[in-house]
């Protein structure tokens, strides 16, 4: 709104009393007298916006009301109270900064700022046909993303993988991550479940392994509660275990104690159990898990449960358990369980010492016999593939690096290594090489024995 149109919205009335206001004064017309409103009218076409503010500038600094408003001010027309000058909408100084109205969105024939035909309004009315519940941004919807609840199949689907690549790589940390992309619900107790269950078909290592497992689990994703249940869940489970282990009470047993000596499962849980079960193989495993909870010291000891792994294992103590194993099997004959106790050992690396200490055996016991059943050991673990012939190599090589000793207790332990050569040779064991290395040992030069005085044997 200009100054043109304030005026003019001036009733004549108050127009006429201020002219004669003026005429009575110093005869100078007001910027509101209607002269001036004729002067305006015009000029307005021929003078700029710019020249009329700076014209009735000075002529409003003659005004009666020009002191009350002082300096620049005196632009201002008082007209009922109204200060007209004082509300323009352009600027005092007459130039403006050349800016659009409105950014550019006012005028006639505009359609608006450059940019707002991308804001497309959203439709709020539900019978609208554009209307989109999903676009509008209430501020009461939130968007989450849902993972569904696995099923017990699934569970065993996903849960397995995971835990076979934990016995390759044995970092917990690692299973807690990959336990965090799935939904177990309710059904988390099938965790343990799965663990024990995969664990019966390993070797102690893996079983081992299993417990640190669930110890590491345990308050993070497995309480005692559910710890309570996954066992007793293997309790009712053992009729099908034992189809595929055995030994499967025994193994529960175990587990049992060995939770208790982790503070992962509270020692009532045996007694809870005592004169309520009717299964027979249930019996076997809380009869297991009670002597090992009660005998002395029974905590620490409950640490080697599963047995001390292979590689940590002392030499001296491997080199004494495979021989016990050899003693036993000249006593009982039975290859099975020699073998059973081989792979119990888990030291592959070392099977060259079982080749080194059958072979020292059978030259120490001097007779056929005994040569028979440690050739039916070898071929035994070389046919099941037990023994590498890698390792079977390196066992008698040793023999023959030690054979000066040997023949210090054992006289004729060369002529005993040539025969049992031979017998090796038959059934496939070494092969022409190794054969003639040890028919080579019998003519070594040495001591016949210690009464001979120093001769030396052809």
């Amino acid at each position: 709104m200009d100054l043109y149109s304030e005026v003019a919205d001036v009733p004549i009335d108050d127009v006429e009393a201020a002219v004669e206001k003026v005429e009575e004064g110093d005869g100078t017309p007001a910027a509101g007298s209607a002269s001036a409103v004729d002067e305006r009218i015009t000029r307005r076409a021929k003078r700029p916006s710019k020249y009329l503010v700076k014209h009735l500038s000075k002529e409003g600094s003659s005004s009666p009301n020009a002191g009350q408003n002082g300096g620049a001010e005196g632009t201002s027309l008082i007209v009922n109270g109204i200060r007209t000058a004082k509300n323009l909408r352009r600027p005092r100084n007459g130039y403006g900064r050349g800016l659009p109205k409105k950014g550019g969105a006012g005028g006639k024939g505009v359609w608006g700022k450059p940019g707002i035909e991308l804001d497309v309004p959203e439709v709020m009315d539900e019978k609208d046909p554009n209307y989109d519940s999903d676009s509008l941004d209430n501020g009461d919807v939130t968007i989450e993303t849902i993972v569904p609840q696995l099923s017990h199949a699934e569970i065993n689907k996903h849960l397995e993988p995971i835990i076979l690549e934990y016995y390759s790589h044995g970092d917990t940390k690692e299973v807690a991550l990959a336990l965090e992309d799935y939904n177990f619900g309710e059904n988390r107790y099938l965790i343990a479940v799965v663990a024990i269950e995969l664990a019966m078909d390993h070797k102690p290592s893996n079983r081992e392994m299993t417990s640190v497992l669930l110890s590491d689990l345990y308050q993070h994703y497995l309480t005692e509660r559910e710890m309570e249940k996954a066992l007793d869940q293997l309790l009712r489970n053992l009729p099908d275990l034992v189809l595929d282990t055995p030994d499967a009470p025994t193994i529960l047993g175990n587990y049992i104690a060995r939770s208790v000596a982790d503070d992962t499962l509270a020692p009532r849980f045996l007694q809870n159990y005592q004169g309520k079960v009717e299964c027979d193989l249930a019996k076997l495993a809380l009869a297991r898990a009670d002597v090992l909870l009660s005998m002395k010291h029974g905590m620490t000891r409950l640490d080697n449960v599963w047995g001390v792994g292979g590689g940590l294992r002392p030499v001296a103590s491997l080199v004494r358990s495979m021989g016990l194993l050899l003693q036993e099997y000249l006593t009982s004959d039975d290859t099975l369980e020699a073998a059973r106790c081989l792979k119990e050992l888990e030291v592959p690396h070392f099977h060259h010492e079982l080749v080194y200490e059958a072979v020292v055996l059978a030259l120490e016991a001097a007779n056929e016999e005994t040569e028979n059943s440690m050739v039916k050991l070898l071929k035994s673990f070389y046919d099941s593939t037990i023994v590498t012939p890698d390792q079977m190599k390196n066992g008698i090589y040793r023999v023959l690096d030690d054979l000066d000793d040997i023949c210090l207790d054992v006289p004729n332990a060369a002529l005993y290594l040539e025969r049992l050569g031979g017998k090796c040779k038959t059934a496939g064991l070494i092969d022409e090489a190794m054969l003639q290395k040890c028919n080579a040992a019998r003519g070594r030069k040495r001591f016949v024995s210690e009464g001979d005085g120093g001769r030396f044997k052809d």
